[in-house]
């Protein structure tokens, strides 16, 4: 799938969004990138998930790892297009925290691929990365569906997301949105209350 391909699907599912949006990262921006809106139809998903698989399928990945909770079903797909072997894990926030929960662990030996849904800064990607690190420096590359552009540094890491995009991102303090008095929204999901 071509990122032409791949963003005329988000058009398509309405999941790419015009407004006044509170990133997780904390900047605003004057559009947002949904990606469960597209994920929620399971053939959607499995086009844009095996094209991050395509780009990694010689890497020899025995396990997926993604933050929860935009990743989880990218990390699940992109597993499955590698092979029946391969894993699908999250990490999850316990305490403000990224962490392996349910029983998941990662093998010191083992190839690890990090995915995510979108990325902007790549706080959570680089939240992640910590914590494979807790079992293995075996990190084989990072794959997103869509980099925002915000200046992700991917470490030296073998990078590939299938969506580049360049959107402007404001501080709070310096937003032209929030001097124009659009309402804000929060749609992305660490800013869900638990």
């Amino acid at each position: 799938m071509t990122q032409d391909e791949a963003l005329e699907l988000y058009k398509k599912r309405n999941a790419y969004l015009q407004g006044h949006f509170l990133l997780s990262s904390g900047l605003h921006s004057e559009f947002y990138l949904q990606s469960a809106l597209v994920l929620q139809y399971p053939h959607d998903a499995w086009k844009l998930c095996s094209s991050i698989a395509e780009y990694f399928k010689d890497k020899q990945i025995d396990v997926v790892v993604a933050p929860a909770m935009g990743g989880v079903l990218v990390s699940y797909d992109v597993a499955r297009a590698l092979g029946e072997n391969v894993r699908s894990i999250f990490a999850e926030r316990v305490e403000g925290k990224l962490t392996l929960r349910r029983g998941f662990t990662i093998g010191k030996d083992e190839r690890v691929l990090v995915v995510e849904d979108v990325v902007t800064t790549g706080k959570s990607v680089r939240e992640t990365l910590e914590v494979v690190r807790q079992f293995t420096d075996n990190i084989v590359g990072i794959g997103a569906l869509v980099d925002r552009g915000g200046n992700f540094d991917p470490e030296g890491l073998d990078y590939f997301p299938l969506i580049k995009l360049k959107i402007e991102n404001y501080e709070p303090d310096n937003c032209p949105l929030c001097k124009k008095g659009i309402p804000l929204q929060k749609p992305g999901s660490r800013f869900i209350k638990k």
